[in-house]
């Protein structure tokens, strides 16, 4: 199941550049993981500095 980023996302973009599959992008002044492209690895939420990752 892929992850999700929650509402305290501060769109800091940390989160992006970690993504081996570019399942991270932009959407309504945050970030949002595409479940479709989620390879549900966990890299993203290692650097997510306000802890706004979780699993699915």
């Amino acid at each position: 199941m892929a992850h999700k980023i929650t509402d305290e996302c501060t769109n800091c973009g940390a989160c992006e550049s970690e993504c081996p599959v570019e399942a991270i992008s932009e959407k309504n002044d945050a970030r949002w993981i595409d479940p479709d492209l989620c390879t549900d690895c966990g890299a993203c939420v290692e650097v997510c500095p306000v802890d706004a990752i979780i699993a699915g």
